[in-house]
């Protein structure tokens, strides 16, 4: 990774703590000693750091460069066999959040067949092409009871974060996705209907959610990925 590489990486992940409400322009200053306009400057890419100002906002923040490269997983966490692939754990907001999974991230590695991952179409924004594709959130119980009996608790789903249209996955069978809804990661069908992204549980004693978008491209935003894959446990 080059240097306008990492100056472009850090910026997104500033932005998404800025989006995610943990960070704000004018917090970053204090902490950095930097004026507001230079840094938004810089986030709106008017203007680029010098190194010693990206170590500043490193530090900052508590990042390190190796936080702005795409997690690879350690070798002695890869599976054995050729023919898996090891998929991390993570949490809600991870899934929800994080382009790049970073190691601290992850909670455990869940080892899928390859095969049946690299099967999975993708049809992803062009915001969402460059994000890590596979990862497995754990469902609580009290997330999983709006799609009883299709998910149970402590349930394990497989998103494809490289799936967040809105378009049928297979003909006459509807989408589950995990869908940002304020702060919190839920499983729900969707479709948009008049400027409304529709989230419906299988769970009939639950209600259906709406949320108002101003324009289709709001509604992928929203979604983190597709459920390609539920492991109940038994």
């Amino acid at each position: 990774m080059n240097f306008t590489q990492m100056h472009e990486r850090l910026r997104l992940e500033l932005l998404r703590r800025i989006q995610r409400g943990t960070l704000s322009v004018s917090l970053l200053a204090r902490q950095t000693g930097f004026g507001q306009s230079h840094l938004s400057n810089f986030l709106h890419r008017r203007r680029q750091l010098s190194l010693e100002a990206l170590d500043r906002i490193l530090a900052a923040q508590h990042l390190v460069a190796s936080d702005l490269l795409p997690t690879k997983l350690r070798a002695i966490d890869l599976p054995p066999l050729e023919d898996n692939s090891a998929v991390p754990v993570v949490s809600h907001a991870t899934a929800l959040n994080d382009p790049y999974i970073r190691s601290s991230a992850v909670q455990a590695v869940l080892h899928l067949p390859q095969q049946a991952l690299q099967s999975l179409r993708a049809r992803a924004s062009a915001s969402r092409k460059t994000w890590q594709r596979f990862v497995v959130v754990r469902i609580p119980s009290a997330d999983a009871m709006p799609m009883d009996p299709l998910i149970l608790p402590e349930a394990l789903a497989v998103i494809d974060r490289h799936y967040n249209s809105l378009a049928p996955y297979r003909p006459s069978r509807p989408n589950l996705y995990a869908v940002r809804t304020g702060a919190h990661l839920s499983l729900r069908y969707a479709e948009l209907v008049s400027a409304r992204l529709v989230l419906r549980p299988l769970n009939i004693a639950f209600p259906i959610d709406l949320i108002e978008v101003d324009k289709p491209e709001a509604a992928s935003e929203l979604i983190a990925g597709r459920v390609a894959l539920i492991l109940n446990e038994c």
